[in-house]
Order: C-alpha cells, then structure tokens, then sequence
C-alpha cells in the first residue's frame, strides 16, 4: 500500500498554465501522476499541450509524446469534470490562500501546497479551515508526496528511487531527495515532504500515524530540523503510539543560536529547538538517529536486513 497516495489519484493542477505549473506538471506527467485538468479562471476551455518524457520507476507505463490537459475554470468545475480527488498549489504566494480554500471548498479530499513565502497568517487561517471541513493539507513550502512507482505530485524529481519497504516524512525538501537517493537499494512506500512553515497542513505525527497503519511500511524514516518542537512532540507520540522502528535525522547540528536558517520555522532559543534536544528526546523513546543523513541511512538498512 502506500499513504494518502497511490495509483488511482486523480488530480488537478492549480497554476498549471504558469511557468512552473507547466514544468512541473510536464515532470509529473513523465512520472506517470494521472493528471486529469487544470485550473486557472482567466483561461477556463482551453488547454494545455506537454510533451511527456517517461522517467522513473513507471517510465515503462507512460507514453512518450503529447498530452493535452483540459483548463477549468474552477476547482469546482473541475472536479466535477473529472472526478479527481487530488489538487496540486503552483501559483503566487498573494494567491494561494484563496486557492487552498477554494479547493476546500470544492470538497477535494487531499491538497498539496507547493508555494512557498505564503504568510503564516494565510497558511493559519487555510489550515483551521481545511480542518474543519476534513481535508488533508501537505505543504506549504514543500516537494509534495511521491509513492514510487504509483504517483507523484509536486516536484520530486521521479527517478531517485523506486518502490520498497520504507516510509519517509521529512521538513526539508532537499534532505527527502538525499534520503530517497541514500536507500535507493531499498526503496520507500511513500516520501512526504511536509515542509518547514512555522504552520503547515500535515506534521510528522499524521505521517507516523499513516505509516504505522501502512501493513507494506516496515520501517519509518523521520527527518526534521532545529527550531520549533514538532520533533519533541513526534517523540512523544512514537513513544505511545508506534512499534515499527523509526530511524531519525535533524538537520542543524552546527546552526548558531537564535538565527533563522533556511526554513521560516527554522529558529532556535536558548536550548530549546535545538538539534541536540531534538535527538535526545528522539532517543530517549528509541529512535536511532544519525549525525548526518548517510549515517541515518546506514542505520535504517541495517534494522532492514536485520529484519529480512
């Protein structure tokens, strides 16, 4: 199996007649995603032309040439066009607030938030919202979810790895593409980048509880960063809650104290936040972390062959 994404998802694209929109959708297209329309209001009726390239574990599957996509003009409209039950966020910060809530709105069971910069105050207000009507955010400021060899929505590059036995949730984008690469040899379930926003839709708790449930998960990889207590929280639910092995990494041994580094919700005071407490409390319930994210893949292959 895989988590909150498989090879029946449908989706829609938010933007997709942007510049990003467009690469990215061509990208996902080449990965086999089942991209069935677009939205964008000022261009409902036409379409979009992408020349597919196949690539990664499904490049077998997928048809080199032409694909042309349908452009709604709503999510609404789309949805009801297409039946898909997955949307993607391409489009400017100042808009993505209206555009998470109209896909909501909309009823779409699951929307990944690819933009990043969206204030905190909008990724708030979205979230509450999306809450309160049962829909699944990831993001924003994230890759997106990728479950190798059935779909990938987002901007994982598809061909990094393919599918197998482990489970990935990671803050940092760039550390889930090292990872996927790192196990390689292995392969994952399902890779969640949930981005590093002071407030994001899908946390490492939601992930660890899907992976747990997940009976083709073997082993969770959790990656995080300083700053915050996301990781400390993570511990204490992994404590109660999970008995597969998790293995962990956080990013941000040697950042100094009280500077944003990278990630908004990236800041550390004092002790608080701090990478070392991160792996402390990780430890104290289990968790094998490594020092750097080699040494966290070694970790987590050797527990699998331990296991095989």
């Amino acid at each position: 199996m895989s988590v909150f994404l498989d090879d029946k998802s449908t989706v829609i694209v938010q933007g997709m007649t942007g510049s990003e929109g467009q690469k990215h959708t061509r990208r996902m297209l080449g990965a086999g995603t089942r991209i069935v329309g677009g939205v964008n209001p000022r261009k409902a009726g036409t379409s979009v032309t992408f020349e597919v390239e196949p690539a990664g574990p499904m490049a077998d599957q997928v048809e080199a040439g032409e694909v042309e996509i349908p452009v709604y003009g709503s999510v609404a409209e789309a949805k009801e066009a297409t039946g898909a039950n997955v949307s993607v966020v391409f489009v400017p910060p100042a808009f993505t607030k209206a555009a998470v809530i109209e896909a909501v709105d909309a009823g779409m069971p699951l929307v990944v938030i690819i933009t990043e910069g969206v204030p905190v105050a909008d990724t708030s207000e979205f979230f509450s919202y999306a809450q309160s009507k049962g829909v699944r955010l990831i993001g924003p400021n994230c890759p997106g979810i990728i479950s190798p060899g059935k779909s990938n929505v987002g901007i994982t590059p598809p061909d990094i790895t393919g599918p197998g036995k482990i489970g990935l949730v990671s803050k940092s984008g760039t550390l889930t593409y090292q990872m996927m690469y790192e196990l390689r040899d292995q392969g994952f379930t399902t890779c969640i980048g949930i981005g590093g926003d002071p407030v994001i839709g899908t946390i490492h708790i939601d992930a660890l509880k899907a992976f747990q449930e997940d009976p083709d998960t073997e082993l969770i990889v959790m990656i995080g960063e300083i700053g915050g207590d996301a990781e400390e929280r993570a511990a204490a639910y992994i404590k109660d809650n999970v008995t597969k092995p998790v293995v962990g990494y956080v990013a941000g041994f040697t950042a100094p104290e009280g500077k944003t580094m990278g990630h908004a919700g990236a800041i550390v005071s004092g002790s608080s936040g701090t990478a070392q407490a991160k792996k402390e409390a990780l430890e104290a319930v289990g968790v094998k972390v490594g020092k750097t994210p080699t040494e966290t893949a070694n970790l987590a292959r050797e527990i699998l062959q331990s296991r095989s």
